[in-house]
């Protein structure tokens, strides 16, 4: 009888982490006046030991020590057998989570936010500013800031930081300071605060202040720090479906399909990236990334030049993009409520090697209610929406009558998410469906930039 769960040991864990850029081709990303941009302009925002990691195309980059030693807290993380939920839905497939919510904050997060506050110790850096969505990401730096001494500020998406404010609370007992954005603290937060003083706040704006607050630190101690999108950030994640692919092997199994949700595209890079140069190789298998209806940066959005904040601070990368301008509705999967979707994960989309899903609010929500009920875990609002997708794919394998095996990664719990579940019990939650109007009158802002090539990496 197959085990429920598969382990590995601490002496299993990956040693390196898989970077894509190795077999990938990339447009580099673009400054004010329309060229690529060198190392020496990032400096100001990144360490440059971080730096050299996002322009790295080497294949495999190790993993410190001392970041392994943070890791192995809570990894490798646990790859479990969904029997329960393939019971319910009667399926032939057999559906298998990557557990990324037995980490101390609860995500995938820690997985980049460890590596990222130790490379900023290293460099000399004293504190950290970033911004969060629904709080998982801003958590995740909160406890790594923790564990090596560092201060930290985390600019909170204001509709998060009204929806959930255990999540600020977290962040507090890690030693972070958690403020609401838009905020009166930056010319980023006032210029959105003067359009709208009721805007529910995006990535985007907070974004635009995290960056700001850390470049005019006039002491030179403070870096920004991203949680996701950026090359470097994709790569520590890796880690993730490299654990998956041993404990798969374990078994004797392969992935036919692997599903993630997406909003700036790291957990799903984590568990998709090791299996990506295998379908390029030929390999037979369907790799989703699945996004809101609410925010379809990948299913709707062009393929452009964008800034990947509001203010414009950020370079202009290539990516699928809604604009930088844009407003997310206020849906409750705060951490995907973004306007762009990660340069790597956009170049796949183009090249056809990914393909990118869409669920309602609505959908994701009974999905997760259903995953709770079978296999006892109650997931974040994000991570319902690639068990919707799981829960699709199950039941096109029964008509189909075929045994196929599903990878997903559950990239966190929602046990802090309850009131948004409350919310659902309640009827209170809604679909959110931007029209084709929508769409075309955010995407005025690319005219004034250059247009991506659309590259073949094979």
């Amino acid at each position: 009888m197959e085990a429920r769960k598969v382990f590995l040991t601490e002496d299993e864990m990956p040693r390196q982490w898989y970077n894509i850029l190795a077999d990938i081709k990339m447009n580099p990303p673009l400054g004010p006046d329309g060229k690529p941009i060198g190392p020496e302009m990032l400096a100001p925002v990144f360490p440059m030991n971080l730096i050299e990691q996002e322009v790295s195309t080497q294949r495999w980059i190790d993993i410190p020590q001392e970041v392994l030693g943070i890791l192995r807290i809570w990894r490798p993380s646990p790859l479990v057998r969904a029997l329960n939920l393939e019971k319910a839905l009667g399926t032939p497939a057999k559906i298998y989570y990557k557990n990324e919510s037995v980490s101390p904050p609860g995500s995938h997060k820690p997985n980049t936010a460890v590596p990222q506050a130790y490379y900023n110790k290293a460099f000399g850096i004293k504190k950290m500013v970033t911004e969060t969505g629904a709080g998982q990401w801003g958590s995740a730096l909160a406890f790594a800031c923790s564990q090596f001494g560092l201060e930290c500020k985390v600019f909170m998406v204001r509709v998060s930081f009204d929806q959930k404010p255990y999540r600020k609370a977290m962040m507090e007992t890690w030693g972070a300071t958690c403020i609401p954005s838009p905020s009166p603290e930056t010319n980023a937060g006032r210029d959105a605060l003067k359009k709208d003083p009721d805007t529910p706040g995006s990535l985007g704006i907070a974004i635009s202040e995290a960056v700001e607050a850390a470049v005019s630190d006039t002491t030179g101690e403070s870096r920004y720090s991203l949680g996701s999108v950026l090359n470097h950030v994709m790569l520590h994640q890796t880690i993730i479906g490299l654990e998956a692919r041993k404990q798969l092997d374990k078994i004797g199994k392969y992935p036919d399909v692997i599903i993630g949700c997406a909003g700036g595209g790291s957990n799903f890079a984590g568990i998709a990236f090791p299996f990506v140069l295998d379908k390029m190789n030929g390999k037979a298998v369907e790799i989703y990334p699945v996004e809101p209806a609410a925010c379809p940066t990948m299913t709707k959005a062009p393929f452009v030049y964008d800034h990947g904040d509001t203010a414009g601070y950020t370079p202009l990368l290539p990516m699928h993009s809604l604009g930088h301008a844009f407003v997310p509705p206020p849906f409750h999967a705060g951490g995907l409520r973004y306007h762009g979707m990660a340069p790597t994960v956009s170049q796949l989309i183009t090249e056809g090697i990914i393909t990118p899903r869409s669920i309602s609010q609505l959908a994701a929500y009974e999905a997760g209610v259903l995953f709770a009920r079978t296999e006892g875990i109650i997931p974040a609002p994000e991570t319902t929406h690639a068990l919707a997708e799981v829960i699709n794919e199950a039941k096109k394998a029964k008509e189909e009558g075929k045994e196929k095996v599903i990878l997903v990664n559950f990239s966190g719990h929602g046990l802090l998410d309850l009131s948004a579940y409350e919310k659902y019990f309640s009827g209170a939650l809604t679909n959110f469906d931007l029209t084709d109007k929508d769409i075309l009158e955010s995407e005025k802002i690319f005219e004034k930039f250059p247009k991506p090539q659309l590259l073949k990496s094979r």
